[in-house]
């Protein structure tokens, strides 16, 4: 039996998600193996999936019709992933553990989870999509004129971001921690810190709105990603104290309406995200590709880049559009705290028949953290003894590394090497969490 995206009945605000239901893109299903255990303690009575028979005429299958948005060119399995719902607060109950094991079993089995949506974060979700195809359709000169040549905040055209060495076709503007001139860091010239260039308060007040929001759920996931992977409470979100969280708010353009810069048919080229995850919402168009974990895949992108890993490869699974939910998938900081038991899930980006529109944030480590394998927990993992583990590894070098790279000829680029601002990121105050 063929099952669909399912919300799970709660039991003390608690939604488990199933294994993903998978089909080619021929759209016939593969053999899916036993759902996720349920926790001990729990009456299953109480907790069941609700499931939903493809025969059904209220709840047809889906799989055909989801396999349908994959953008042209593309070869991949479709996913359907179970959805889950996040409590309104974190307690430690024994539901919590048992959400938070859920959720890493779901990491570690498909590289993406996805919750839904409340009413409220709707009506966030829809404001900031209006703001976002406002902003994008404005005159060029008027995108253009929105840059900051301290922050990597604000306007990057379409062909402007590279991912291993090939320019990308994607448009975004980029929201990072937005940074009076007057404020100390600012005056200090701290790499990467400096103003938002928004460019008028009809796009800044609802993409601020949404953010807040998305901050509080990300911090809702951590505190639950703890309890799953039993180590201390505060292990992870000790981490986040005035965290560098920040967005990329998306446009695509149709694949036969492109600068001629990129790759044919390519948004985005494969890549790992730098921080501990994002959180991430779609329009109903589709064109988002991820990489389940492989054992055999080896990579640390904080050592050397991960960017383009296996993106001509068969093995991809596409994650169509649905519509209220978001998706989580983890990154860099995450694999490295917990010594690889959780990976950065690569990722990709189609183009498609029509232009599409999404929204990426970031919830991250301050931008001093100096973050340092978790103890205990993972599964049981064996402490990391090596030097990189000792010395741990600085976020905030770690994201100006990686925004270098994808922009090197940015003013911001620019005038942080023009400056030699690069060196601060030895200092110690830098290197310190206040």
């Amino acid at each position: 039996m063929m099952t669909l995206n399912r919300p799970v009945a709660p039991l003390a605000r608690l939604a488990i998600g199933s294994r993903a239901m998978l089909s080619t893109a021929s759209y016939s299903p593969l053999e899916s193996g036993p759902g996720m255990s349920m926790p001990p303690g729990f009456d299953t009575k109480k907790a069941q999936l609700t499931r939903l028979s493809p025969s059904s005429p209220k709840a047809p299958s889906r799989v055909s019709s989801l396999g349908k948005t994959m953008p042209p060119g593309f070869k991949a399995h479709v996913a359907e992933l179970g959805t889950f719902v996040l409590p309104d607060r974190v307690t430690g109950s024994v539901g919590d553990r048992a959400l938070g094991k859920a959720l890493v079993d779901a990491w570690r089995r498909d590289g993406i989870i996805q919750f839904a949506m409340s009413e409220h974060q709707r009506k966030l979700w829809a404001d900031a999509y209006a703001a976002s195809r406002r902003f994008f359709k404005k005159p060029h000169a008027e995108k253009a004129a929105c840059v900051d040549s301290q922050s990597y905040a604000g306007y990057i055209a379409s062909g402007e971001e590279v991912t291993d060495g090939i320019a990308d076709y994607s448009e975004i503007f980029t929201i990072t921690k937005d940074l009076d001139m007057a404020e100390p860091r600012v005056r200090a010239k701290w790499p990467c810190h400096g103003p938002c260039p928004w460019p008028d308060i009809e796009m800044k007040e609802p993409m601020e709105r949404y953010n807040e929001n998305l901050g509080a759920e990300g911090e809702k996931l951590l505190q639950l990603t703890e309890l799953g992977l039993g180590v201390e409470p505060g292990s992870l979100t000790k981490y986040t104290r005035d965290g560098w969280h920040h967005t990329r708010v998306l446009r695509f353009p149709p694949r036969n309406a492109t600068n001629g810069k990129g790759k044919e048919g390519r948004g985005i080229g494969s890549h790992t995200d730098y921080g501990l995850f994002v959180i991430a919402a779609q329009d109903d168009v589709g064109g988002l590709f991820i990489r389940r974990p492989h054992e055999e895949e080896k990579f640390a992108n904080w050592e050397k880049s991960a960017a383009g890993l296996k993106e001509d490869a068969d093995d991809w699974y596409y994650v169509p559009p649905v519509d209220g939910v978001h998706t989580v998938i983890l990154g860099d900081m995450m694999q490295y705290l917990t010594r690889n038991y959780l990976t950065a899930t690569p990722h990709k980006v189609g183009l498609n028949t029509k232009e599409r529109f999404a929204y990426a944030y970031f919830h991250e480590p301050s931008f001093q953290a100096v973050l340092k394998p978790l103890e205990g927990g993972c599964g049981g993992m064996m402490q990391d003894k090596s030097e990189r583990a000792a010395n741990g590894i600085h976020y905030g070098t770690h994201f100006t590394n990686m925004f270098m790279r994808n922009y090197p000829d940015r003013i911001t680029t620019k005038r942080l090497v023009a400056e030699d601002r690069y060196r601060l990121l030895e200092q110690p105050e830098l290197r310190t969490m206040n």
